[in-house]
C-alpha cells in the first residue's frame, strides 16, 4: 500500500506543478466479478455507468478530479476517469445476406473505456461544462431507486455540452417560497462501431451518427419548511445521424442521410412545429415530489414521474403508465436502517391496450381510416432505441438492447411491463454499510410485437461496504447478485469484490490527505 501511495502522490505533484495550486482528488479502484451466465445479473451491471455488463472479469479504475467550490462566486473544476478490463465474450447472432444463414458471433466488451474527461466553469449559480461527465437522476435517489425514466447514469457517458442552473436557485419576488433549477444539453453518440458490431442487419434499421437533446426545469416550493414540493418536465430527443433499413434477405431497402446542420439544434431546442420538430426520437416525463420532514428530523417523500413519447403521454391520455415512489431517509445516515425506498412502475397502457382502425367495425363513430400507433417507450420507427452501447439511458428495468443476442440491438423488445422495486441501506456496525434490493417484473413484448407468450424477472441484490478504519481512504466492498425467471436475464447468480483507495491532495499547504469520497 506505501508504494502504490507514493506511485500516486508523484503522479499528483506533477498534475500539481502544470495545474498550480489548489485541492485535487484521487482514487483508484480494483474489481473483481465471476458469474455462471453470459451476463452480469441485473443489479450488479445496472445503474453503474455502463462499464460492467459481463458475468465475468476484472476491472481497474482511475480516476482524478477537482471539484467545484460552491462557496465561491466563480469556480471551475475538471476531471478524468479511465477503466481498463478484461471480461468474457457473449454470442451474438448476425445474419449473413450473401449466404442466407445465420452466423453466431463471440463479442467481448472493449479493453480500456475512457468513463469521464470534462471542463466545467461556474459563475455564481450558472454551470457550463463540456465533456463526458457521470450524470444521475436530478428527483430520485441514485442509490436505491430503479432509475430514472429519463436519464439514469444507467448508460456508458455521451460526449456534451451542458449548461443550467448549478442547483434550486431562487426565484426574485419570490422571498425563496419558490425556486427553480433547469438544464440544456447537446451531445453527439460515440457507439458507431458498437452498433455495426452487435447488430443482425435483419428485418430491422440502423441508426447511426445520432445526436442528443435533454432539458430540464423544475420548480420547488422553500426547501426549510417542513414539507416541500418538486414538480417539473424532462424531454430527451434522438435525432439526425444516417438510417439504414434491411430485409428478411439480409439486403438494404432504403437509407436516410440526416446531416447535422445548426438549424438542427435550434429547432430540437425551440420545438418548432414542422417537420424539423417531429422527427427523430422524441420523449419525456412528468416528474413529481412532495417531501415532509418529521419531528426527529427524518424525511418522507412520495413522487412520481410519468413518461411519455407523444401527446397521449404529454397528456396523460396513458393510464396508470410510469414510475410510482415512496422513500424514507433517516435523520442519522450511519442508523441500522438510514433509507428505504418501495416503488412500482408499470408500462402496460402506452396510449391504448387496443389499437385498430375506424374502417375495421361497421357503423363505428370514429371517424378516419387509418389504425394509430401505440408510444412504443424507448423505441422509434426511425432512430435507434433509447440506448447507448447497448443500455438504457433511461431506467434499466426496460430489458436494454444488449441483451437481445438475436442480434436485435436497435431496439427494446420487451418495453410492455410492469413491476415493483424495493431497497434500504443503513450501518449494520461502525464502518461497515450495507445496501439491498430487490424487484419483480412482467413483461408482455411490445404493442407492435406482443410477447406470445409472457416472461417475468425475479432479482435480488445484497452489497456489504467496509471503510478500514486502520487505512483511513481504503474501502473494501463485497456484492452478492441472483436472476430468477423466464426472460432475457435468466437463471443466474453472481458476485464482485473489489477495494477503492481514495485521497486529496492539497498543493497549496503540500498536505496529502487519505479520505473516503
Amino acid at each position: 500500500m506505501t508504494r502504490f501511495k507514493t506511485l500516486l502522490a508523484a503522479c499528483c505533484c506533477s498534475l500539481g506543478a502544470v495545474a498550480g495550486d489548489f485541492d485535487m482528488n484521487f482514487s483508484a479502484t480494483l474489481q473483481a466479478n465471476g458469474g455462471p451466465h453470459e451476463f452480469a445479473p441485473y443489479y450488479i451491471s445496472s445503474l453503474r455507468h455502463g462499464n460492467l455488463t459481463s458475468a465475468a472479469g476484472g476491472y481497474l479504475g482511475l480516476k482524478a478530479w477537482r471539484p467545484i467550490d460552491l462557496g465561491k462566486r466563480f469556480s471551475y473544476s475538471f476531471g478524468f476517469e479511465a477503466w481498463g478490463s478484461g471480461a468474457n465474450s457473449v454470442d451474438y447472432q448476425r445474419f449473413n445476406s450473401a449466404s442466407g444463414q445465420w452466423e453466431t458471433r463471440a463479442i467481448a466488451p472493449s479493453r480500456v473505456i475512457l468513463q469521464q474527461l470534462w471542463g466545467e466553469v461556474k459563475f455564481r449559480g450558472v454551470f457550463l461544462y463540456a465533456g463526458l461527465r457521470d450524470f444521475k437522476s436530478a428527483l430520485l435517489n441514485e442509490r436505491l431507486s430503479s432509475g430514472d425514466l429519463i436519464e439514469s447514469g444507467n448508460s456508458r457517458n455521451i460526449p456534451q455540452a451542458r449548461v443550467g442552473f448549478i442547483d434550486f436557485q431562487d426565484i426574485p419576488l419570490t422571498n425563496g417560497w419558490v425556486q427553480i433549477q433547469g438544464e440544456v444539453a447537446f451531445a453527439k453518440s460515440t457507439d458507431n462501431g458498437w452498433s455495426k458490431e452487435h447488430f443482425n442487419y435483419y428485418n430491422n434499421h440502423i441508426n447511426l451518427g445520432w445526436w442528443y437533446n435533454y432539458k430540464r426545469c423544475y420548480f420547488r416550493t422553500k426547501p426549510s419548511q417542513p414539507f416541500s414540493i418538486t414538480i417539473g418536465l424532462q424531454a430527451a430527443t434522438q435525432f439526425n445521424g444516417d438510417v439504414e433499413w434491411f430485409n428478411r434477405q439480409g439486403r438494404e431497402t432504403n437509407s436516410i442521410h440526416k446531416p447535422f446542420r445548426f438549424r438542427s439544434l435550434v429547432d430540437v431546442l425551440l420545438m418548432k412545429n414542422d417537420v424539423s420538430y417531429y422527427e427523430g426520437n422524441h420523449l419525456g416525463a412528468w416528474d413529481f415530489q412532495a417531501r415532509y420532514r418529521l419531528r426527529d428530523s427524518s424525511e418522507l417523500k412520495a413522487y412520481f414521474s410519468w413518461l411519455w413519447e407523444d401527446g397521449s403521454g404529454i397528456g396523460k391520455l396513458n393510464g396508470m403508465d410510469g414510475l410510482w415512489g415512496l422513500e424514507w431517509k433517516a435523520a442519522n445516515a450511519d442508523a441500522r436502517l438510514s433509507g428505504a425506498v418501495l416503488e412500482a412502475i408499470t408500462f402496460v397502457n402506452q396510449g391504448g391496450p387496443i389499437h385498430y382502425s375506424p374502417s375495421d367495425y361497421d357503423q363505428t363513430t370514429l371517424g378516419g381510416h387509418k389504425a394509430q400507433g401505440a408510444d412504443n417507450y424507448y423505441n422509434n420507427h426511425e432512430t435507434n432505441g433509447y440506448a447507448l452501447y447497448g443500455m438504457a439511458i433511461g431506467s434499466p428495468m426496460f430489458i436494454s438492447p444488449i441483451y437481445n443476442t438475436n442480434g436485435a440491438t436497435t431496439m427494446f423488445l420487451n418495453n410492455r411491463f410492469w413491476g415493483i422495486h424495493g431497497a434500504v441501506e443503513g450501518q449494520m456496525v461502525s464502518n461497515l454499510r450495507y445496501r439491498a434490493m430487490a424487484s419483480f417484473r412482467r413483461f408482455f413484448g411490445t404493442p407492435f410485437i406482443p410477447a406470445i407468450t409472457p416472461t417475468y424477472d425475479i432479482s435480488a441484490f445484497f452489497e456489504a461496504q467496509w471503510a478500514v478504519a486502520r487505512v483511513p481512504g481504503l474501502k473494501l466492498m463485497a456484492q452478492l447478485a441472483v436472476d430468477y425467471g423466464t426472460s432475457a436475464y435468466g437463471k443466474s447468480f453472481g458476485a464482485l469484490v473489489g477495494a477503492t483507495y481514495s485521497f486529496n491532495v492539497n498543493f497549496t499547504k503540500k498536505q496529502f490527505n487519505p479520505c473516503v469520497l
